[in-house]
């Protein structure tokens, strides 16, 4: 069976609501979407964020996904789309900012923003640091390997001993539990 149809076949069993063909899909594509993501920006966290999530979406969305027969390319569009809105926000949030102080990016910021954005800094890391508080010690120690460690759910899963269905279910819900504390 060649590459284009495994993933179509594990495509098939996604929109099923098959877990396992999720990570088989994942595994199988994980490379070239990173590789991919990287021509667009050489931000590797921001893609490598922006692939996971959007393999999270899929798996949400699985009931309403169509058929598609270019399982890759329908990857690749989605992860372009997803890094080009990221890239959008980021760039209109620097020139709001920048509009807001009334002044060029490459002025120095005045003290008292330097203070605000430190603060507003200081906040961000205090309300991710209470939900990470509401995690499991098991949720804690995957998220710390998938996401500081750069590990995927194959490796995660061989350092802990799990199955990837069970480290992919726990990082899963450490997240949704880490995005509705943060929201």
């Amino acid at each position: 069976m060649t590459e284009q149809e495994q993933n179509i076949h594990y495509w098939q069993q996604l929109r099923e609501g098959n877990k396992q063909a999720l990570f088989e899909l994942y595994n199988n594509t994980y490379f070239h979407l990173v590789r991919f993501g990287l021509k667009i920006t050489a931000n590797d966290e921001l893609v490598k964020d922006c692939v996971t999530q959007l393999f999270l979406q899929l798996w949400d969305k699985h009931n309403r996904l169509n058929e598609v027969t270019q399982v890759r390319a329908y990857l690749f569009t989605s992860l372009r789309r997803m890094l080009i809105d990221k890239l959008d926000y980021h760039l209109k949030t620097d020139a709001a900012i920048s509009r807001l102080s009334g002044k060029e990016e490459s002025e120095e910021l005045p003290y008292e923003e330097i203070i605000i954005q430190v603060q507003h800094d200081d906040e961000l890391k205090q309300k991710l640091y209470k939900a990470m508080e509401l995690l499991t010690p098991k949720q804690k120690e995957l998220i710390r390997l998938m996401f500081f460690e750069g590990l995927n759910y194959e490796q995660v899963a061989a350092r802990t001993s799990q199955s990837i269905k069970t480290a992919y279910n726990t990082i899963y819900n450490a997240i949704k539990v880490l995005r509705n504390t943060l929201r």
